[in-house]
């Protein structure tokens, strides 16, 4: 069954995008819960013409993501947390203390988009971070873990 996406679903798909999936999956699950609707001739030609009208916007927020990917480029970086003296961190490091590291650089970026290939951080180093600016940027970040 084709289907048009009303919002992002994370391992399917993006907003507005139409794709393929089973039939099931798309009558019990994506069109009750609002999450998509079904593709049919009319629904198509409408969201072509709202895409078409979304086009000029969807650059401009493009630009700025790019714009931020390019500062976030040349920055590092480095998070204090309370070790033992082994490099063994009381707790863990997560998006929260990254989100909020970014912030003191003067990013503000919202800790949804910014995601860590290791779930739990609970030694002293140095990792990266991936933030996804807008479905088409993403960067990594790196950053080090320090004992405080």
């Amino acid at each position: 069954m084709e289907i048009i996406l009303k919002q992002d679903i994370q391992n399917l798909g993006y907003k507005d995008d139409i794709i393929q999936v089973k039939d099931g999956y798309a009558r019990n699950y994506l069109i009750p819960k609002g999450l998509a609707i079904n593709a049919t001739a009319s629904a198509k030609k409408i969201h072509e013409e709202i895409l078409r009208q979304r086009q000029h916007k969807e650059e401009k927020i493009k630009a700025e993501a790019q714009a931020i990917a390019d500062k976030l480029k040349d920055i590092t970086l480095t998070i204090g947390a309370k070790a033992s003296s082994k490099g063994k961190i009381f707790g863990s490091v997560n998006t929260i203390q990254i989100s909020e590291s970014l912030k003191e650089k003067g990013f503000n970026i919202d800790r949804k988009v910014i995601s860590i290939k290791e779930e739990l951080i609970k030694e002293v180093g140095k990792y990266t971070a991936n933030v996804r600016l807008h479905k088409e940027v993403q960067i990594e970040v790196p950053f080090e873990i320090v004992a405080e």
